[in-house]
């Protein structure tokens, strides 16, 4: 179980991990007294606008190519509902409630910079849905970056569609009933800061940096698994080598696999018995450091467009003194290029997974029985399962395309280029699955490798690992049906308080 604190917004930067607190752990998100004056005064100023008549798009005029109407009066809160039904019109599997959850926490940040101008009542609205757990159904389908997932949020404000809510999904008007709250009365301005903006690819991705980060570790201690279980050359790992070449994450890399490796008779027995190993055994450190530098640039891109206001039109000063500036901070080209750049790191980590894995039931190579299975030929043994991550890996190099370089024109050529960054996360959420999948795959392997080798002992941390998969699955003596082994070993790698305490130490 995992134990949050509640997370409050207030003067200090959010993290990426208090996104993941409150989507994925349960964390009660909290405003401070701050962050609801920014809020306050930034809805003052569209009062302000509304009262003068001063033209301010989204606030008294159309959107998109319609921002030269002009509204008034009764037409602006109309205009905010209208834009919340109009918008809400995604296709597809609906988002996962932590998803979904992702996206609103982002939405919540975003505003409480107090740029934005929308009403106190919004704010406390997804507050509300957050920490009830009423989570609107969010089609998956739809976004060229923003737009279709908020609003399908935002309609759920209204009380219209539908919700997931105490482990059913229910129409959100039954739910708002439920939880005693009435629908929103959206005003001026609200209606667009609900659809604006990069929560969604934002959210997402601080999803996505919590898988990848748990997912770079398990590959350390799985990759140290199957070189083990090859007898691998541990020179290859040595500090003073690796020093050289002095990439942040392939210095981690190199302390993790020679923690995990310490005290192994196998590795110690094994010196020499070949000049070099193959690539995706040696390369471990430098493939997997090269992933993980990858993954810190991009969780610095992605904690920097959390902290950031990106609405439009910004709203800067006070009620007294202030400025509408018509901008494009809603463009999420930061998000998008560390979402692309992340999937491509995920790739190539399952990508050396599956050449390991393929070594390890290949007697060839091995050393070790056919297929890891003591009677090859009645006993088909793990053969078939390096198909399944061969497909994985293929699946994945497709979802290593950047989506961010596709480009589409849309609302009448008034936006005409877009980033993308919402399918670049979704993907992204695809590729780590696959990545999952292949290392729960490669897991297995290693650990019934192991089990042709314990006449000797294997390093401490190796052991450990072995050690947790057997309390989880039994060894493969003959042919048994797979799917259910996989599916367990995943669960394991999913597991982060598994994780943790398995091996405390772990970088």
């Amino acid at each position: 179980m995992v134990f949050v604190q509640n997370v409050v917004i207030g003067e200090s930067p959010l993290r990426w991990q208090d996104v993941v607190a409150v989507a994925r752990h349960g964390a009660v998100l909290e405003l401070s007294p701050q962050a609801w004056a920014r809020i306050d005064n930034a809805q003052a100023i569209v009062q302000r606008i509304v009262v003068s008549g001063e033209r301010a798009y989204g606030v008294n005029t159309g959107l998109g190519a319609l921002c030269n109407v002009s509204l008034q009066d009764e037409q602006l809160s109309q205009l905010s509902r209208n834009t919340l039904l109009s918008h809400a019109c995604g296709v597809g599997k609906p988002l996962t409630d932590e998803q979904t959850r992702a996206i609103i926490c982002a939405a919540v940040v975003n505003f409480s910079q107090g740029k934005s101008g929308l009403h106190r009542r919004v704010v406390e609205a997804l507050l509300a849905f957050l920490n009830l757990g009423i989570t609107p159904q969010v089609p998956s389908q739809g976004s060229v970056g923003y737009l279709t997932h908020m609003a399908h949020i935002g309609v759920g404000l209204l009380g219209v569609g539908m919700v997931s809510y105490r482990g059913q999904v229910v129409p959100a008007s039954q739910a708002l009933a439920e939880a005693h709250l009435q629908p929103l009365q959206v005003g001026a301005k609200d209606g667009l800061c609900l659809v604006n903006g990069t929560p969604c690819m934002t959210g997402l991705s601080c999803l996505a940096l919590d898988d990848a980060q748990r997912l770079s570790q398990w590959a350390d201690v799985i990759g140290a698994m199957s070189f083990e279980a090859l007898r691998g050359q541990i020179d290859a790992f040595d500090p003073q080598i690796i020093a050289l070449k002095p990439h942040p994450g392939m210095q981690r890399v190199g302390e993790n696999l020679r923690a995990l490796l310490a005290g192994s008779e196998v590795i110690d027995s094994s010196r020499g018995i070949r000049t070099q190993d193959a690539l995706s055994i040696r390369s471990i450190p430098q493939v997997h450091g090269a992933a993980r530098d990858q993954l810190a640039h991009a969780a610095r891109q992605i904690e920097t467009e959390l902290n950031s206001a990106t609405d439009n039109p910004l709203l800067l000063g006070t009620p007294e003194d202030y400025r509408v500036v018509s901008q494009a901070n809603p463009h999420g080209q930061s998000v998008a290029f560390a979402a692309d750049l992340l999937a491509i790191a995920v790739a190539e980590i399952g990508a050396i997974a599956e050449r390991r894995l393929d070594r390890l039931i290949n007697p060839q190579v091995s050393g070790l029985p056919a297929f890891l299975v003591s009677q090859p030929g009645v006993n088909s043994g793990m053969m078939i399962v390096q198909y399944v991550a061969a497909a994985l890996c293929a699946e994945n190099r497709q979802l290593a395309q950047p989506a961010v370089v596709d480009n589409y024109v849309t609302s009448g050529l008034q936006e005409d280029h877009l980033s993308m960054g919402t399918n670049a996360s979704l993907k992204l959420h695809r590729a780590l699955e696959n990545c999952t999948q292949i290392l729960a795959i490669e897991y297995l392997l290693a650990a019934q490798a192991f089990e042709f080798l314990k006449v000797q002992g294997f390093g401490v941390g190796t052991t450990a690992a072995w050690q947790l998969m057997r309390l989880h699955v039994p060894p493969y003596d003959q042919d048994r049906w797979l799917a259910p082994d996989i599916a367990t070993s995943a669960a394991i790698l999913k597991d982060a308080a598994l994780l943790s305490r398995t091996f405390p130490n772990l970088l």
